[in-house]
């Protein structure tokens, strides 16, 4: 696997200075290089719809709530702040694929709906996303699969120490 060069450089130079246990860090630095490239594929596969992945997200959110969810709500699911979702929100509404609407209960609060162009990109971008990311792992078995998210789990396990 080619490592992003900012890594190679790094073990290059832990294997000059004779660190330990080099191979853990070789996998570190391959598993945060694979990471890089999903987001750089992911990028690519989401830009010639004109999204981010922030603005897929509030899509694919939207997409399952067709009763609208209100910002705050948006931005707790999304894992953002309230700025951010603002600023996607704008985008968004400027392309006419979001509404904001007045809450039925309370007109202080917004409610954001997809509009149907809305809906239609948001499912024909799911649909393209979730096949792509998909066959990310489409070369491994299901034993691998599962061999794979097992390790995965387990080194997390080192990350909350």
């Amino acid at each position: 696997m080619q490592l992003e060069q900012k890594y190679q450089a790094l073990i290059d130079e832990a294997q000059r200075r004779k660190m330990p246990d080099i191979e853990g860090i070789q996998l570190c630095f391959q598993t945060l290089s694979l990471a890089a490239g999903i987001d750089r594929g992911c990028a690519a596969q989401l830009a010639p719809y004109g999204l981010s992945e922030g603005r897929f997200v509030l899509l694919f959110l939207l997409d399952a709530a067709p009763d609208g969810l209100a910002p705050n709500a948006l931005a707790k699911q999304a894992g953002v702040t309230r700025a951010t979702v603002t600023g996607l929100l704008d985008g968004l509404e400027r392309e006419a694929l979001i509404e904001r609407h007045a809450n039925a209960d309370d007109r202080r609060a917004l409610c954001i709906r997809l509009t149907h162009k809305g809906r239609q990109l948001a499912k024909t971008v799911i649909e393209h996303h979730s096949r792509w990311i998909a066959g990310l792992f489409g070369g491994l078995s299901k034993p691998e699969r599962e061999q794979l998210a097992f390790l995965l789990e387990k080194a997390a396990k080192n990350t909350e120490a």
